[in-house]
């Protein structure tokens, strides 16, 4: 019997309880690009669980494509060019909407932020049209 739908729902209850348990003991909220653009402007005292996080974001990955190998995938499958390129549009959007799909998705939406809704939608929607483009009209092999 499948369980994958259980290891998503897992997952999807680590990151519940890590933002929650990140607003209530740091009072921070877990916005991926807030917390990497506060690595980039340094602040004395700011400095130690930024760069904790981040490892520990990073190293999460290694660790489950160790014990699960194949999980992670592929990031790689259009070449080195292109995903500096989307790297870059990425972290131009998350500047243009004021945040990421992290800090807007999971923590602004949880608030019930109008905001952080209608960013959530075009996130979505343009990951939509932008996976429709690469798999239908330029042939990608995704």
């Amino acid at each position: 019997m499948p369980i994958e739908w259980l290891f998503a729902l897992m997952g999807g209850v680590l990151i519940g309880v890590s933002v929650t348990a990140m607003l209530w003991l740091n009072g921070r909220v877990t916005g991926i690009s807030g917390i990497f653009n506060g690595l980039l402007s340094y602040k004395k005292g700011d400095m130690s669980w930024r760069v904790a996080f981040v490892i520990g974001l990073v190293a999460g990955g290694f660790v489950v494509e160790v014990i699960h190998p194949g999980s992670v995938g592929n990031i790689l499958d259009y070449g080195w060019v292109t995903a500096a390129v989307a790297g870059l549009l990425v972290g131009f959007g998350t500047v243009l909407g004021s945040g990421c799909t992290s800090g807007h998705g999971v923590c602004g939406m949880s608030r019930l932020s109008p905001r952080s809704t209608v960013a959530t939608l075009t996130f979505m929607g343009f990951g939509v049209v932008t996976v429709y483009i690469f798999r239908h009209l330029i042939g990608g092999n995704g």
